[in-house]
This record gives C-alpha cells, sequence and structure tokens, in this order.
C-alpha cells in the first residue's frame, strides 16, 4: 500500500533537517555562566555551566544560594512532593540550588519539579565525561507545554566531574555554598546593543511557535522604542534548508521550496496532501525580510514589528487567510511600498539563487565567537546566543546586560514603558479625519489597533480597515458611518439611530446608504402624477405634481378637478354650516328657556301650598283649643 502523505511529509522534513545539520554540524557554540564556589576550601573555585535554553537565567546580575542534593529521586523526574521533600529556604538563610543527575526524563522536567518543590535554581550533573550542552525544552505535545512555559527559575548543566564533587561534599555534611554569574554572559562594550532574532512566520508549529508569536506581540513596545531611541540594532533572521539534488523534480521539494529547491521550508501539517505548502511559509518568511529592509532603506526599521504583529493577527493560517493578499492590504496599511517589496522578493520560480535568501543562508553558519544558529526561535545578543524563556522581560533583562554600564536607557530602569507610535501614520489603524477619531491606542505592549468608545457609543470592527459606530446615538457621531449629505439647508442622512446599526437611504432616495444614496426620480419611473392632466416636477428628495389650466391637484387620489366645481362645493359647503349652526343655537335657547321656566313654577307652588298646611321644613303649629285648666 505505500507510505501516507503525512509518513512521507515527516520523513521529508527529517531528510531536511538531517541536512540542516550536516550544513552547520561541529558549529554550535555552547553558551555558558560563570559557577563559583565559595566554600568549603576543599572545592573552592570557578567553573563553567551550561545555560539551560528555558527557565530565566539572570542576565547581568548573580545569585548566591547552597547546593542540596536530595536524598530520594535524584534524577529529579517525580513529584519531589510526592517524598515530602521541600526545597524552600528558612526565613535569613540562602536560597536553595537543588542538584540533580541527568537522565531518565526531559530536562526541563527536572526543573520543573524542583522549582514546584521550592528551588531557587537547578544544577543539572552530566552522567557522561563530555563537553557541556545546551539544555533545550522537549519537542513535546501541548500536555506538556504547561509547565515548560512556567518554569521562571534558571538552571545549568554541570559537566560529571564538577558534579561529583559538589555530591561529594554535599554527602560528607559539607555546606557547599556557590554564586551563579551571568554578568559576563553577554558582552558589554559600549553604549549600544546589536540582537537579532532567528524567527518564523508558521503559526501552526505547536508549542515553539505559540510562544514565539507571543514573544513578538509582548515585546514590540520595548524593541521600537529601543530602536527609535538609537540604543539598539535590531535585524531579523529566517531559518531555511536546501533540498538535495537528487530530489528537487520530486513532489516533496516542489511543495517545500522554491527557486528550483534552494530554499525550504518544513510542510505546516506535514501533509502534502492538504493545507499549506512549505513553500508558502518560505515566501512569506522572504517578504517579513524585504519589508524589514525597506523599511530600513526609510530609516523606520522597526516598522518590521508592526508588520509580523499585525500578519499573524490578520492573516492566521487557521482561518484560511496566510496568503499574498491578506499580507498586501497590511503593507498598505502600513504605508511600506509594495513595489519595493515585491522587487526585493524577486521571482520564486527561476533556477538561480535569491539574494536575500542566500544572505540569510551564510548568516546561520556562527562566525567568531557566535555558534552557528540550529534552534528556533533563537535570539542572539552582541553575537552572543541567548539561552532561557523567550519573555519580554527575561529577553529585555538580557539586552540591557548588554549596554555598557551607566549608559543603559530608562527603558532597562522601568517596566513602565510609553509608546508614541500612534503618531506616526496614525500606526497603520483606521481612522476618521473628520471627525478626529482613531482605533490606534499606546500601550505599553506597543500600539493596538481596537475601535473605540467614543461618547458612550461603541464603535465595531476589525480596527484595520473599518470602524463603524453602533447602538443607540450613532448617528450623532459622523452620521454613523453612513451617507449623508446637506441641500438648501436640509441635511439628508441614511443614519437610522437603532441597536441594528445599519445604513437605510431615506424616503424618495435609492442605493446603498454607505456610500451613496441617490436621488430617485418619481417622474421618470412614473411613481407619481399619473392623472392624465397632471405634470410632474422632480425635487430634492421629493417631487411637485401641479395641473395646467383652471384644475387642481388632489394629491391623496391622484387626480385634477375643477376650480368652480370647487368653489360650488365650498358654498353649499358654507350654506350647510349656518344651518346647522342656527339649528343648534335654536336648540340651545330651547333647553335653557325649559329649565328656567320649570324652576319658576315649583317656587310658586311651594309657596302656595305653605299657606294650607305645614310642610316638613316648617314647625308644627300649637293648639290650644283642648288645653285643660286645673
Amino acid at each position: 500500500m505505500g507510505y501516507s502523505e503525512i509518513s512521507k511529509a515527516a520523513i521529508f522534513v527529517g531528510i531536511l533537517q538531517l541536512i540542516l545539520i550536516e550544513f552547520v554540524v561541529g558549529r554550535f557554540v555552547v553558551e555558558k555562566n560563570s559557577l563559583r564556589v565559595t566554600s568549603p576550601d576543599s572545592i573552592k573555585g570557578t567553573h563553567d555551566s551550561a545555560i539551560g535554553n528555558f527557565g530565566i537565567p539572570q542576565y547581568g546580575g548573580s545569585m548566591a544560594g547552597t547546593v542540596v542534593y536530595p536524598k530520594d529521586n535524584r534524577k529529579g523526574c517525580n513529584n519531589f512532593g510526592d517524598s515530602g521533600i521541600s526545597f524552600k529556604a528558612k526565613a535569613g538563610a540562602l536560597p536553595n540550588f537543588v542538584l540533580v543527575d541527568r537522565g531518565d526524563c526531559f530536562f526541563a522536567l527536572k526543573v520543573w519539579n524542583a522549582q514546584n518543590a521550592g528551588a531557587a535554581a537547578v544544577l543539572v550533573a552530566d552522567n557522561i565525561d563530555e563537553a557541556l550542552i545546551t539544555m533545550d525544552s522537549p519537542e513535546e505535545e501541548r500536555a506538556s507545554a504547561k509547565y515548560i512555559a512556567n518554569i521562571t527559575i534558571p538552571s545549568a548543566l554541570i559537566d560529571k566531574s564538577f558534579g561529583e564533587k559538589l555530591k561529594s561534599a554535599v554527602n560528607g555534611g559539607d555546606m557547599v555554598n556557590v554564586n551563579l554569574d551571568w554578568r559576563e554572559a553577554v558582552p558589554h562594550p559600549d553604549d549600544r546593543v546589536e540582537y537579532e532574532l532567528w524567527t518564523n512566520s508558521n503559526d501552526e508549529c505547536g508549542v515553539k511557535c505559540d510562544m514565539l508569536m507571543e514573544f513578538v506581540k509582548d515585546f514590540k513596545g520595548a524593541a521600537q522604542i529601543l530602536e527609535k531611541g538609537g540604543y539598539t540594532q535590531f535585524t531579523p533572521h529566517y531559518i531555511t534548508w536546501y533540498c538535495p539534488q537528487a530530489f528537487t523534480i520530486s513532489k516533496q521539494c516542489k511543495s517545500q521550496c522554491i527557486n528550483h529547491g534552494r530554499y525550504c521550508a518544513p510542510d505546516p501539517e506535514q501533509d502534502f496532501s492538504t493545507g499549506y505548502e512549505g513553500k508558502d511559509v518560505v515566501l512569506e518568511n522572504l517578504r517579513q525580510l524585504c519589508v524589514f529592509k525597506v523599511a530600513n532603506e526609510t530609516k523606520k526599521p522597526w516598522v518590521w514589528w508592526d508588520y509580523v504583529t499585525d500578519f499573524q493577527i490578520r492573516c492566521p493560517m487557521k482561518e484560511k487567510k496566510y496568503n499574498k493578499d491578506c499580507a498586501d492590504g497590511v503593507i498598505k496599511s502600513l504605508g511600506l511600498d509594495l513595489k519595493k517589496i515585491e522587487k526585493c522578493m524577486g521571482n520564486p520560480e527561476t533556477d538561480s539563487d535569491n539574494t536575500v535568501l542566500k544572505e540569510e543562508q551564510d548568516a546561520q553558519v556562527g562566525k567568531g565567537t557566535r555558534g552557528d544558529v540550529t534552534i528556533l526561535p533563537t535570539l542572539v545578543v552582541n553575537n552572543r546566543q541567548y539561552r532561557g524563556k523567550l519573555e519580554k522581560g527575561a529577553v529585555l533583562k538580557a539586552i540591557c546586560s548588554g549596554f555598557e554600564e551607566t549608559t543603559e536607557p530608562s527603558v532597562c530602569l522601568s517596566d513602565d514603558v510609553e509608546t508614541n507610535e500612534c503618531l506616526d501614520n496614525n500606526g497603520g489603524c483606521w481612522q476618521d479625519r473628520t471627525a478626529n477619531i482613531t482605533a490606534c491606542k499606546d500601550t505599553f505592549r506597543g500600539r493596538v489597533c481596537e475601535c473605540p468608545l467614543v461618547n458612550g457609543v461603541q464603535f465595531k470592527g476589525d480596527g484595520y480597515n473599518s470602524c463603524n459606530a453602533s447602538g443607540p446615538g450613532r448617528c450623532k457621531i459622523s452620521n454613523g458611518g453612513c451617507w449623508h449629505e446637506n441641500r438648501n439647508g436640509i441635511t439628508f442622512s441614511a443614519c437610522v439611530d437603532n441597536e441594528e446599526g445599519k445604513c437605510s437611504c431615506p424616503p424618495g432616495f435609492k442605493g446603498d446608504g454607505i456610500k451613496s444614496c441617490e436621488d430617485i426620480d418619481e417622474c421618470k419611473e412614473k411613481k407619481a402624477c399619473q392623472c392624465p392632466e397632471c405634470s410632474c416636477k422632480n425635487t430634492w428628495g421629493s417631487y411637485e405634481c401641479s395641473c395646467s389650466g383652471e384644475l387642481l391637484y388632489m394629491k391623496d387620489h391622484d387626480t385634477c378637478i375643477s376650480k368652480r366645481s370647487t368653489e360650488v362645493k365650498s358654498a353649499w359647503a358654507a350654506v350647510w354650516i349656518i344651518l346647522i349652526g342656527l339649528a343648534m343655537a335654536g336648540g340651545g335657547a330651547y333647553l335653557v328657556y325649559k329649565y328656567r321656566l320649570r324652576t319658576y313654577m315649583d317656587s310658586e307652588i311651594r309657596a302656595i301650598m305653605a299657606q294650607y298646611m305645614p310642610l316638613d321644613s316648617q314647625n308644627e303649629v300649637p293648639n290650644h283649643v283642648h288645653e285643660d285648666h286645673a
């Protein structure tokens, strides 16, 4: 049945990696820091240790501590807490540096377990006699990414013989005090630091790609301040491989390489039958290099940071936007010369060298004290490869340690980094110049493009190409982004002030309501004045109908009638109004008369009756005729 496409991709990626190793074999330089034993006297002295490529080394500083060699779990592959072991130092005591043996599990897992038990640093003793190597984080699945990303203590590898001396001293009951010193890990000859970042535009390669993208976004603000102030000279680089001559016409080479196999990158999904191809990554890497070159020519190299952060936000692989069209949109938004960038990229189909990528392959080979670049991503500061977690604070500390003492810029002395990127080309974000509204916002991480909140009205959009007012009150701000026009002192607007936030042309107009609303010609379209005697005249947003001669126009019935019949009807209407008024007046008078007459008669009858019989309201008249006398 043969290999699947995924198997073929994985094999070919392995071949490319072997080519890279062959290309740079013997050139890898281990970055070291000094480890000095201060007691006991029997092992006092200075030794080399290899800085781990995870955690946070204290570049520019030093740490003093006491070495602890655990009785159980000496390789550190298990949780120390399960054995009741704690390395937390007591109050007033030096912090504990845990010594563990190499073997059985990843270096990073050893350090993670020691950190959880309270260790301040970790020393890993080699188990074979060999030159020091760099402890790197493993290429693991996301299940282990959590502990790798959360290692915050420094670590170092020491050679086997020195490790045995430390173990003997600790087991013999001696207090072993050591000092880890990173002050000379990065050279600091002058008041400017040169540093470079070996990166990749692929955003779907797992944990390391996620870490790299997050770092670029977080470090952008500090990097741009350092570059604009002339404190640093930054250069981005991209690793590429070449395809063996025997495979240049294969499907694998054609899908992963450009310029006939000269510059290659692994397939992002390691599956040649689906998704993006390796050559897509090579082309975007080349484009980002050319963005830097063109920006550098205009004396604004820091724009590279804007491009790569905006590209990863706007053009991710997972949304199928990782392509030239999306990249061109980012380039235009930042005001860069697209034609110069395309000229810099050249033709990827030619059977010849690409000048830009050829320089990159040459730069991968170490020169002087700097070793070859084989780990991706890699940061090089003053020609020394940075080791440790790729995190803003740790990297900034490493860069700042490269300045000559007392020449550090203020950004190295405070975490309160302020940027003013919105002042230059509005940071490439959306803006409404008329209303003086912008989506550009300066933060300590650099500028971000977020639609603003203005006078209680929230704008919605991507922040780069568009922001539209939404919700009640939106029409008060630039007419909610809708069409509007003023004619003869009257303003016509397509904005509808509701939650939906739609733009709808007003009555008498037609269009999309955003860019245009055209006046409807009701006369021409036969929507008004349809009676034979009618004549129609179109006006802005409305129309007027009239009738010829002695005729009058009745709008409700869309018809013309005679003025004379109108006058006769008006006269009869007046007569009827008068008659109805007289009738109502007579009826009212009769009712008043009847009411008053009846009231008068009732009072007269009551007076007459009162003379002949007592009423209930009168007192009884006394009768003396039948009164007896004694």
